[in-house]
């Protein structure tokens, strides 16, 4: 008998273990998190793109017309970045990036996001709310700070009164819809602390911020919307986390040394671009997809544009469950095991990247599948298509050479060669930008 109780005791005790992964860190799941879960899969629903291959035309077209557009003087720019006039080598970037004036129109922002996150505005319908105050308090935030300005219901474009170093206590959760945190204008660093969650939210810009050495949370009661609290258990230490979050778009971050991931979506999260970032020093960079049980993941789609993956990363860039990513236009300039991995039957386009492998490693391929043999992935659908690869890196493809076309486009618009890519990415990464002058 009593070795019955303690099994039953064990199997208890691995039930709760396994809770807060599936509910994200979430200890109380109340009526609050039960109805932003189902309209988060509401949500999920009206985000995904029974054509995906429309997106990433979408996006090659208006990468060719920007390439078109630039001149052969400008072949020194990647050397003379940052010190000469303002060249936005890249779609996204000419959308807004050189008018001087853009303090005075940040929401034109809110226009110019590509790819699966393309429609994604925050708070382009809301006041500004200035954060004035670095501190942090979890379960009474004072007005005029980052956790204040987040668990408010209303849209809001969220900036930064001055350049400012945020220590976060716990996670910062984001579970109200209609958010831009923009970092222009001040250099803001989220750091030595806790991350941010994205859960349950629809309609997220996080834009110019450097987010580093992020560490776990240990939990307890969180304020994550004005009218409620609730108990979270420990976090993970991810620098940004996505939990069922839809139509999110994350531009121009500098992160580096997080605990856990950099950038984490599971749970459904789709709808989702990440571009103009600069990553590095870590291990486990990006995971799309919580399991490969997860059904939810199916529906995830979402774009890895114009990044730049620095020294010091070792595999995820990203590793992929289920689901359909584009991975376009970015420079893979190192990895100790991999850049791109899966599991679980995902489809991975990659276009126009340039993977450099470093020349004292073994490891050369960029890619890898995990837990399936080559029987199983066989029929998997990665395909790579102007990619350039250096120092001996190549990519396996494998499924059907056609996939980012399979679901009815007539023709892929020419994308941009990996050759490009350094003059794509010069300015990857937090901008410096100055107010009166172009960013």
């Amino acid at each position: 008998m009593a070795n019955n109780s303690f099994s039953l005791i064990g199997i208890f005790l691995s039930f709760v273990a396994i809770i807060p992964s599936l509910q994200a860190h979430i200890a109380e799941y109340d009526d609050y998190w039960r109805e932003r879960e189902l309209q988060a899969k509401e949500n999920i629903d009206k985000a995904y793109n029974p054509l995906p291959e429309e997106v990433t035309n979408h996006y090659n077209e208006h990468a060719a017309r920007i390439l078109m557009r630039l001149n052969s003087t400008r072949r020194g720019m990647r050397a003379k970045a940052k010190r000469g006039p303002c060249h936005a080598t890249n779609p996204i970037d000419r959308c807004w990036r050189c008018n001087r004036k853009w303090a005075r129109n940040r929401k034109r922002l809110a226009d110019c996001a590509l790819g699966f996150g393309r429609g994604t505005t925050g708070g382009k319908d809301g006041e500004f709310y200035v954060v004035t105050d670095p501190s942090d308090n979890i379960l009474d935030p004072k007005p005029g700070t980052l956790r204040h300005a987040v668990i408010q219901k209303r849209p809001l474009w969220i900036i930064f009164a001055r350049p400012m170093m945020i220590r976060l206590e716990q996670e910062l959760i984001i579970s109200t819809n209609d958010k831009t945190i923009d970092g222009r204008g001040g250099r803001v660093h989220i750091a030595y602390g806790a991350g941010i969650t994205i859960q349950f939210a629809r309609n997220i810009i996080i834009h110019n911020l450097h987010i580093h050495d992020i560490l776990p949370g240990k939990g307890g009661m969180i304020r994550d919307s004005e009218n409620h609290f609730g108990l979270r258990t420990e976090s993970d230490g991810d620098g940004i986390s996505l939990f069922g979050a839809t139509n999110v778009w994350l531009d121009h971050l500098s992160m580096y040394r997080c605990s856990d991931g950099i950038i984490d979506a599971i749970q459904g999260s789709t709808a989702i671009t990440i571009s103009n970032c600069h990553f590095t020093d870590h291990s486990d960079v990006m995971l799309f997809g919580a399991s490969d049980s997860s059904v939810l993941d199916y529906k995830m789609q979402i774009t890895v544009a114009l990044n730049i993956f620095g020294r010091g990363l070792v595999q995820r860039m990203p590793r992929c469950r289920h689901g359909f990513t584009h991975v376009v236009n970015n420079d893979y300039t190192h990895w100790l095991m991999y850049a791109i991995g899966g599991s679980s039957h995902p489809t991975i386009i990659s276009h126009g990247n340039r993977y450099k492998a470093t020349f004292d490693r073994v490891t050369k391929e960029a890619t890898v599948r995990i837990g399936a043999p080559p029987s199983v992935w066989k029929s998997w659908d990665w395909v790579s298509e102007g990619d350039a690869f250096l120092n001996g890196a190549f990519f396996t493809p494998s499924g059907n050479p056609n996939a980012a076309k399979k679901f009815g486009g007539d023709k892929m618009m020419p994308f941009q060669p990996g050759r490009f890519v350094p003059l794509l990415t010069v300015y990857s990464g937090a901008l410096g930008c100055k107010v009166g002058m172009p960013c």
